[in-house]
């Protein structure tokens, strides 16, 4: 009898995985596209072209992913991304054709132009206290109109070898050079935010940033440090980017921001702050470029990508919020979170939202017609 009150209580299935969650969530995802497209479309989607082609898309979205996920953990975000983008490589483009400086000096400029815009994101930030949302939002307007301002309309094509190595080349083992850089710099920021103070400076900040500020953390350094990381990461996707379609215009990267965020909320990162993972950030990745990929696949129309991108960002962020919360309730599983009134409530208006969004879906599809695969 003693020793049976004694008796340590074992965790249920549900605690047990729930530290890995952030993975699981869309590796389940990951595995549900696949066994769709291996009934819908085994020869197209599995080709390894196709499956080439998956992982160059994901590729170009790993550096920011790593960045946007101390941006997000210390919670802040970054609106600004594609327009980092896109005036970084503008700058470089025109350093390469019109002045001819040699490649790796050009991309290095564009790195710490990346860089410094970064500087400029965190100190509009804490120095003036403009919210994240607004302040990115704004620089981002900032950024494109001198892209647009430098550019004047013209499409920069036709760089040195190494851009483009960087952009699609084959590396010498079987990846292709953009992904092994982005693996690279996703090992670097898993390093950063398991091994370092400045990852656990992050989590800190964004677990409580008052009660960090008071341990003696410089909240707003560290702060400006992740904006300055995003910046230059934003630039190299850029790089990237000019040299996997071997041109570059003011307008490129219009969606960097969209997807690298559901990325990275995808696989776990919290908005609300003080729970990363790297790891899951891969995962969300590959989820979000294996789902678009699909879609195009299936002959789906191009803006219903958007529509499938909103869709997970919801739900994801309605997971993990749930998660969260029964973490902080002590819930005891599924029937005591139902057992919750407003977890009930929550579920109800998930079915309500998920019904109008298929409403709307039919409407698109009916008024819309077809999708014409020529364009």
């Amino acid at each position: 009898m003693a020793s049976s009150e004694t008796a340590i209580e074992q965790p249920s299935f549900s605690e047990k995985i729930e530290p890995y969650i952030s993975f699981l969530g869309p590796m389940a995802m990951i595995l549900a596209i696949i066994l769709f497209m291996g009934v819908a479309e085994p020869a197209r989607y599995f080709r390894v072209s196709n499956m080439t082609q998956i992982l160059l898309d994901a590729a170009l979205y790993m550096p920011m992913a790593m960045a946007m996920t101390f941006v997000i953990t210390q919670r802040g975000i970054d609106l600004s991304i594609g327009s980092v983008a896109a005036l970084s490589s503008i700058i470089m483009a025109f350093l390469i054709k019109q002045y001819g400086f040699p490649a790796w000096s050009a991309a290095l400029i564009a790195l710490c132009l990346g860089a410094l815009m970064g500087l400029i994101n965190g100190l509009v930030i804490t120095k003036f206290k403009v919210p994240d949302l607004i302040g990115t939002l704004a620089m981002d307007l900032v950024y494109r109109g001198f892209a647009l301002v430098i550019a004047k309309g013209l499409v920069l094509a036709r760089f040195p070898d190494l851009i483009t190595e960087i952009g699609r080349g084959q590396s010498l083992v079987f990846l292709p050079t953009p992904v092994v850089i982005g693996l690279i710099t996703l090992a670097i920021g898993y390093f950063m935010l398991k091994s370092t103070h400045f990852g656990r400076y992050t989590i800190s900040i964004g677990s409580n940033p008052e009660a960090s500020e008071m341990t003696g953390i410089a909240v707003d350094r560290h702060r400006v440090y992740a904006y300055v990381l995003m910046g230059t990461m934003a630039a190299l996707a850029g790089i990237m980017l000019t040299g996997k379609l071997n041109a570059i215009q003011a307008t490129s990267a219009p969606y960097f921001n969209l997807h690298v965020i559901a990325a990275v909320v995808v696989g776990g990162t919290s908005l609300f702050g003080g729970r990363a993972s790297i790891v899951g950030s891969l995962a969300g990745v590959l989820l979000l470029s294996m789902m678009i990929n699909a879609l195009v696949t299936l002959r789906i129309e191009f803006f219903w990508q958007s529509v499938a991108s909103g869709v997970v960002i919801i739900l994801s962020v309605a997971l993990y919020t749930w998660l969260q919360k029964k973490d902080r309730d002590g819930s005891g599983g599924l029937a005591a979170a139902l057992s919750n009134p407003d977890n009930r409530k929550l579920l109800k208006m998930t079915v309500w939202i998920m019904g109008a969004l298929i409403v709307l879906s039919i409407i698109s599809l009916i008024f819309g017609g077809p999708a014409n695969p020529s364009g």
